[in-house]
């Protein structure tokens, strides 16, 4: 891939670098580690949404995480999915409790955080993006899980939409987190091959 983004006083390259596939690697191989212990403590944290079941969904943010956090520090067409999706493949390998519906799951979540920076032309990087994105990947995760999957069909419309919206609000609270982080990372200058490497400095908000 050799397109690019250009003007006047800016020109930015969309290719991907081999430092780019490296680090985005090591992202999904460390949320896919994430994923794992996630996927295991599902069933351990099941007690706390026992009385209203559709608040399961608020937990779903761990599982967001990933896609949000791959555009942010990558900055190329593709960083989602690849993050997610490959971050899926390894919590599917080392076992996880969904077996093999992880790698749907991971490539639906990454889409919709995907769709967001690319409305932005892989060019806005701030706080309300990444909100957006997670509030995208919530939103794709809870309708795949509610309706494409109808992993709940004892579930009425209403809770089911209650599900969906809080996946969203999880996604959302995903986005922030994962902005922080790359500022973080940013900072100790870890990112310093990145087209992230200055978001520790960038505006918050545009």
């Amino acid at each position: 891939m050799s397109t690019s983004l250009s003007s006047p006083a800016n020109k930015v390259s969309l290719a991907w670098r081999p430092t780019d596939i490296v680090v985005a690697a090591v992202l999904a191989v460390a949320c896919g580690i994430i994923f794992w212990a996630w996927n295991s403590s599902y069933q351990v944290l099941a007690p706390l949404w026992a009385a209203f079941p559709p608040a399961s969904s608020l937990i779903n943010g761990m599982w967001l995480f990933p896609a949000v956090l791959g555009g942010l520090i990558i900055r190329k067409p593709g960083a989602a999915v690849f993050v997610e999706l490959v971050a899926a493949v390894i919590s599917a390998f080392l076992g996880s409790s969904f077996g093999m519906t992880v790698l749907a799951s991971g490539l639906v979540q990454g889409l919709g955080a995907e769709l967001v920076f690319a409305f932005f032309l892989y060019r806005k990087f701030h706080v309300i993006v990444a909100i957006l994105a997670g509030l995208a990947t919530g939103l794709f995760g809870g309708v795949n899980d509610a309706y494409i999957f109808n992993w709940f069909p004892e579930y009425s419309e209403t809770w089911k939409l209650v599900y969906v919206l809080g996946s969203m609000v999880s996604g959302a609270i995903a986005g922030v987190v994962a902005w922080l982080v790359t500022r973080a990372l940013a900072k100790t200058g870890a990112l310093s091959s990145m087209r992230s490497r200055h978001a520790a400095v960038e505006p918050a908000t545009r």
